[in-house]
Parts: structure tokens; sequence; C-alpha cells
């Protein structure tokens, strides 16, 4: 299916005849206003339930339960033909893929929509969701996936420039013609999307470019970004920062003091000379020109969307990584120049997993992780953010390439995720969960220590054992068992001395935290399963999978499911 756009009017050529869908929400675009209300509401959108967002599709809650594809897996069908069941075998409900600028966008004005509609059937054909990452201007800092007629004409469509003049491979975010080109071809997509999907909902989300960031320079040396970074820090930052000055970043409110808390003044003047300063101005402009490319595609759907960061090594200055993105110090400038984009994600790949996921879910943006490093530990790492964080999804980078051991732990903790969905998403934002996850180098000798339910749970991690995995119970996932088997999981309060247990490896004593009789003695412990949300009963556990009483163990080598009710005692 090809289109063309000539600046704002949108015709469509379709290749084969017939009356397609598309062209039947063509027709309803016409709709009485009632109808259309109702169609608009029906959209996935973004809802508050205490402390905590929920993703919402077609009128219900859901969990995203996501794989991100590899960079060019996406690119061809028939690649894909193979991928699509394994992925839905592995427990995935959603699957995060690029759409390419280029692909979408080969000459200037004309789209052609037939690879990404292929890919929105095959998803369907399988039970899928996606959320499509839209690789523009930016993926991972450069502008690789930009189309050539704009990679070739640096003149309408500039690069950023180093101190000498040279170009880099990374669209300027000070140039009109590179934000309206990616803006109009953004909002082609997402016309797409709502006439090809609209009823459907296949498409749950949409990530707005990918990992931007400047990088090997701390800022574009440009002339026009010279006139800017010379000229007033925008009114609107500036508005930002004295409205939120006592719940800033500390990195923000901190450079901001040191100069003085000025309220006028340039880039340097306002937040001092160096590095963070040219990373502060060249976050402020990127945020803008992506919220310009958001604003555009929510204008034609309006799906919640959302920008991912490259995260920080330890020790490196802005540069030296991808800076200026949406990256934790950052969040404040991101947010005061793009409003229009829903929330901010980390792409984690660094071992201090439960550091990262904690800085992202913060004065109420809520935790998505769009890309996590595929590996052994992914199956309780998303048990924990799910538990800890109220996290809208969880989705493993390069998900098409598990295999062994990854994949069969990952489709076990999927399938502990897909059967306490209902119970997680009652309990989300009331602070009745806790994710389980270790944070020591020692975590089988140092107990976690935390309060829920009206008890204080001490939690160890086992040491994995490097025997074969112990005798699953009846409907119990059972990945093969190694030395590095994963330790991990939730905990949700469900009534009063009531907790369900999920993960593997915990053993978990209770201490009693309200008044009352001091001792707390397990009354009963049962495992089993959930099945469309209602709990089916396996083995009574009250003795030696108890300790006679004294503790609660979900064994190392399998993801296991336990409802647990406690006593006070003199």
């Amino acid at each position: 299916m090809t289109h063309t756009l000539p600046g704002r009017r949108f015709t469509r050529r379709v290749k084969r005849g017939g009356f397609t869908l598309a062209a039947a929400c063509v027709l309803l675009s016409a709709c009485a206003p009632p109808v259309c209300a109702r169609q608009e509401s029906a959209l996935p959108h973004l809802r508050r339930q205490g402390t905590a967002t929920q993703l919402v599709v077609d009128g219900r809650p859901f969990l995203v339960r996501g794989g991100e594809l590899g960079n060019s897996s996406s690119s061809s069908l028939e690649y894909m033909r193979g991928v699509w069941p394994k992925l839905a075998a592995m427990k995935l409900n959603t699957v995060v893929m690029p759409v390419y600028w280029e692909l979408i966008e080969p000459a200037e004005g004309k789209f052609d929509f037939e690879l990404f509609d292929g890919l929105i059937r095959d998803a369907r054909r399988n039970g899928l969701r996606l959320v499509p990452l839209w690789f523009a201007s930016w993926k991972n800092s450069m502008s690789c996936y930009a189309p050539a007629w704009v990679k070739t004409d640096q003149r309408r469509f500039p690069r950023a420039e180093d101190a000498a003049g040279r170009g880099m491979e990374i669209l300027s975010p000070f140039n009109e013609e590179n934000v309206k080109a990616d803006a109009r071809a953004f909002a082609a997509l997402m016309r797409h999307v709502r006439e090809v999907d609209g009823r459907e909902h296949t498409v749950i989300m949409v990530q707005v470019e990918n990992e931007i960031g400047m990088i090997p320079d701390s800022r574009d040396r440009s002339a026009a970004a010279d006139k800017l970074f010379n000229g007033p820090v925008p009114q609107e930052l500036i508005s930002y920062l004295e409205k939120n000055k006592e719940t800033l970043q500390p990195e923000l409110r901190a450079a901001w003091g040191a100069a003085g808390w000025k309220t006028r003044g340039s880039w340097e003047e306002v937040f001092g000379r160096g590095p963070a300063t040219d990373e502060l101005f060249m976050a402020w402009h990127f945020a803008r020109y992506t919220n310009r490319v958001t604003e555009a595609g929510k204008a034609e759907l309006n799906l919640p969307m959302y920008v991912n960061a490259a995260l920080i090594r330890p020790g490196y200055q802005p540069g030296q990584y991808p800076s200026a993105g949406p990256l934790p110090h950052l969040l404040d400038v991101w947010r005061a120049a793009a409003p229009q984009v829903d929330f901010l994600a980390p792409d984690i790949y660094f071992p201090n997993f439960v550091e990262w996921a904690r800085r992202y879910q913060v004065s109420g943006n809520p935790l998505f992780i769009p890309e996590v490093q595929l590996g052994p530990l992914n199956a309780v790492q998303a048990l924990y953010v799910f538990g800890r964080h109220d996290a809208i999804g969880f989705s493993p980078f390069s998900i098409e390439s598990a295999e062994g051991q990854p994949r069969d732990l990952l489709t076990a903790g999927y399938d502990l995720v897909e059967q306490l969905t209902p119970l997680i998403l009652e309990h989300q934002g009331k602070g009745e969960m806790a994710g389980l996850l270790p944070e020591t180098s020692e975590p089988q000798r140092v107990p976690q220590r935390l309060r829920l339910g009206g008890y204080w749970l001490n939690v160890t991690y086992e040491r994995p054992s490097s025997t074969p995995a112990a005798q699953a119970n009846p409907g119990a996932a059972t990945p093969a068992q190694a030395n590095d088997a994963p330790t991990g999981g939730l905990v949700v309060a469900v009534g009063p001395d009531e907790f369900v247990i999920a993960g593997t490896g915990l053993v978990i004593t209770f201490d009693a935290d309200s008044p009352g009789a001091p001792q707390v003695g397990i009354l009963s412990a049962q495992e089993g399963k959930y099945v469309d949300g209602r709990w089916q009963p396996g083995r009574w556990l009250n003795g030696d999978q108890t300790h006679q009483g004294r503790h609660i163990r979900l064994p190392s080598g399998r993801f296991d499911i336990q409802r647990v009710k406690l006593y006070r005692y003199r």
C-alpha cells in the first residue's frame, strides 16, 4: 500500500482492489459525534490508580509482558515469519519493534506501509500486541535511519557540528526543516495506524525516536547552536524551575543553586560553565524537537507515547555517553520541554538494575522498561518491577535470539506474571505489593527487611544449587537448573494477615509491625496456581517445607506461587 502526502492533504492509492478496512475507517471519519467519541474513548490510554499509572487496553488495565526485537528484525516479513510463534510460546503478550523512517518514506512525501501492515497482520495472527519504535531523526544518538533524501541533503537538513565545523552523523535539533520532515512522517504513520488499527488496537503505545543523545561531543557547536547557547535560557524552563524548585532532581537543583538561582541570563550564566551545562542545553532542544514530533503524531492518533534513554557508565562525562537524553538527572528538563511525552523510560544494560529502576519511578513518572539486557535474570527482574514499582511493562532486548536457559527462565517468569496479572493490577498503587530482588553481594547472608501488610518480612535469597531442578509441583514451571539460576519475586498483601508470594529462591520470615501479640506464626502455607484469576490450590506445606512453621520457602530452580496466612501469639 502506497500513500502520497502533498503537504497536509492525504490521498490513497491502493495496489489491490476491494473495500479495505482502511477505506472503511476513512468513511468512519465522518461519523456522528457520539460514535466518534466512543471510538476515541476506547483507545489505549493511561490512567491513575492510587500512586500507580496503568495502561488501559480495550477498557481493561494491561501489563506488558514484552520483548524488543533486534534493530533489523522487523525490516523483513520473511525473517519474522518464524519469529512470531516463538515469541507467543515464550508467554509474551507484546512485541516492541522498530519502524524505520527510511522504509516508511523512501521518497519525500510518498509513504509505503506494506511492510508495517504485514507486521500488524502477523502480530494479530499470533495474539500479540505491538509497541512501535519510531527510528527516525535519532537512533542510539545517530541519524542512521533517516531516509537517503534527508541524509544526502546536508544544506537543507543540516547536521550537528563539532568545534572544527565538521558535520556529525547526527541531525541538528536546531533546524526547522529537520523537525518538520520528521513530524510529517510520524504524523503519516500515526494516521495510518488509525486507519488500519483503529478498532483492533494491536498497537498500544509508541516510542518516539530511540536513545537520543550527543556523542562524542557534549553539544552541537554549529553557528545556530552557539547563538542559542549564548542567548537567554527559555522562560518556559525558568518558570518550571521556579515552580518546582524544592522537588527538582538533585543534580539540576545543585547546578542552578551554585550559579546563584538566577532567573535570567545565558545557559552558562544560569547553570555555570562546563559539560554539564552543555548537556542541559542539548537536553532542552532535543526534548523540544521530540515534543513537536510527538504532538504531530498525537494529533492523528492519541496513543500513549514515551521516550527512552541510554544510561550512563560510571564516571563518564557528557559526550562520552549519549548525553542529553531523558536520563534521571535530566528528567525535569525533559518534562518542562516535552509535555506531550507521557513518560520517560530507561534501557538497562548495567548490573545495578534495582538502582536504575528506582530512579525512573519518581514524581509520577511510571516505570516501563522497553529494553533490558537479555539474560537469566530477566524473569525475576520482571517480577520485581511489577511488585516494587507498579511497572507498566518489561521487555528484554533481542528477544528473538533468546535460547536455552534465558528463554526457559523468561517463559517461566512470564507464566507467573500472566497468572498473577489480575491480582497485580488490582493492588497497583495501593502500597500492598513489594518486589524481591537481591541488592547486596551476599544475599544469602544479609536479609532484606521490608514492611508490608502490618508485618516485617525478612528475605534471604538461596544460593542456587548445581543439582538438577527439584521436582515441580503440578502446574509450576520448571526451567533447567544452572549455577547462575536467578532468585527473586514479588509479594502481595491480599488481606489481613494473608500474602501471595511468587518467585524462586526465596526464604522469608515474619515479625510483627503493629500492636498486638508480639510473636508471628504461619497459620497455613499452600502452593498452587491462578487460572483465569482464581486460585487453584495444590499441596499443603505446613511441615518440612515451612521448617515446621518457621519460614516460607520458594526453592531455587523453579518458579512457584504460595498463599500464606499468618497469626499472632504471645
